[in-house]
């Protein structure tokens, strides 16, 4: 597959500086480029790259591509035109629509035109299933779900029951949508210390256009519905909690976990390894620095950060054993501070 420089910038809605009939068959970054491939650079530091590229043609912004003199894809958002150039390159072929042999789909299933469903998937009871939707190999998808069109689910996707998943939704490998949320109430009646298992009655509902990474899980709820709302893109191994909503937009890195009925706004921005206590709400355009630990709801939209950054390790023992001090340590402060004011 190859493309003009007017072609792409069409589709990019990008301006040209140089050879508009260049053709161009392939993506790379700028040291690997070679002669036919277009690159970009959205980030400065890599400017000085750009005397040493191959590539016949980089996507930049009108700053920089004001002093390149090679072939360039104007765009105010290079890593986003970028993106978009890739995907003209890598767009996936259509599969025919067809149910292997080795599947099982029970007799009332409703399945719309275009459905691919791969080898060993087995289809409870009740499921609708849309136009044009692709489900891979071993998924399992549990009675009464509904899946809307366009929704791709790669081999080894878990549906529970009574799922709901929305429009082009993305969902890969190993996650688990709807398994039990972690309900239990401690059993009061019996002689030693034991755990009542709440029934956990409820679901959960995608909408449209998410993406979620591979080996993550969302809850179902204990009542109602977890929710994630249209575009929330999720990572690799995430923890989502039962009753959970997660507003418009929202995008969070791998290894977050959210505890069960907390409320996360539109837009917000949650990085690696954040751990959100439950009962939570967050409103909409948070960001969340990795690591950080959420034990009370954040009303105002902003950057919040916790943990501690990584330090030389005799650096990290010392401020570690102060740190075991700094109560007693304030202790003495606030008594040289009335001591102070006693003699003023």
């Amino acid at each position: 597959m190859s493309f003009t420089l007017k072609q792409l910038a069409e589709v990019t809605h990008s301006q040209i500086k140089g050879d508009k009939n260049i053709i161009l068959s392939g993506v790379a970054s700028l040291q690997k480029a070679s002669e036919g491939q277009i690159s970009f650079v959205s980030n400065l530091k890599y400017k000085a790259q750009l005397k040493s590229t191959k590539a016949s043609a980089v996507v930049l912004s009108p700053v920089l591509a004001k002093d390149y003199p090679g072939n360039v894809l104007v765009n105010q958002d290079p890593y986003l035109t970028f993106a978009r150039v890739v995907t003209e390159f890598n767009k996936t072929t259509t599969l025919p629509e067809n149910i292997h042999a080795s599947a099982i789909v029970a007799e009332n299933v409703m399945l719309g035109k275009g459905v691919n469903i791969g080898p060993n998937v087995v289809i409870e009871q009740g499921v609708k299933i849309g136009e044009a939707v692709v489900i891979g190999a071993g998924c399992f998808i549990g009675a009464d779900s509904i899946i809307e069109n366009n929704v791709h689910l790669y081999p080894n996707v878990t549906v529970y029951h009574a799922s709901q998943i929305g429009c082009r939704t993305i969902i890969h490998s190993g996650v688990i949508i709807g398994a039990d949320g972690f309900g239990f109430a401690s059993n009061s009646e019996s002689e030693e210390k034991s755990w009542y298992k709440i029934p956990q009655i409820g679901n959960v509902v995608l909408g449209s256009d998410v993406e979620i990474g591979a080996n993550t899980t969302i809850d179902r709820a204990a009542m109602e519905s977890t929710r994630i709302g249209k575009g929330v893109k999720l990572d690799n191994q995430i923890q989502v909690g039962h009753n959970v909503e997660l507003g418009e937009h929202t995008i969070i890195a791998g290894g977050t976990v959210i505890g069960g009925s907390t409320k996360i706004g539109k837009n917000c921005t949650i990085g690696g390894v954040v751990a959100i206590a439950g009962h939570l709400d967050i409103t909409d355009n948070v960001m969340l620095t990795g690591r950080t630990m959420v034990m009370k709801s954040i009303s105002d939209a902003g950057v919040y950060s916790s943990g501690v950054p990584a330090d030389d390790n005799r650096n990290w023992r010392r401020n570690a054993a102060r740190f075991k001090k700094l109560n007693d340590m304030a202790k003495q402060i606030n008594q040289l501070e009335k001591q102070l004011e006693s003699k003023s």
